[in-house]
């Protein structure tokens, strides 16, 4: 299923995770996990944030991939299932059938 990520860490954790190399190997290793179709990097409400748009084969990813956000930079992390535009053609598609 396609789902974005929504990652928001927490300033002071991140800013040590950042001194130590641990930010940077946090991602990098996601992304080699997820190879996601998309991915953004800004702030949001001052803390560092990123948006990764991925496919979540099964729910038992959701722990593997969250944890290293939660437990090093101290992280909201958010799962939302997604629709591109071909997705949303293909749900509005069946409503009149």
């Amino acid at each position: 299923m396609r789902t974005l990520l929504k990652v928001s860490c927490e300033v002071i954790a991140s800013n040590n995770a950042l001194k130590s190399g641990k930010l940077p190997e946090i991602v990098k290793s996601t992304m080699d996990k997820l190879k996601p179709e998309a991915s953004y990097f800004f702030t949001d409400g001052g803390r560092r944030t990123c948006l990764m748009i991925f496919d979540l084969k099964e729910p038992s990813e959701i722990p593997g991939i969250a944890e290293p956000f939660f437990q090093e930079l101290n992280a909201e992390v958010i799962f939302q299932p997604v629709m591109n535009a071909e997705d949303l053609q293909k749900g509005l598609s069946k409503l009149n059938s």
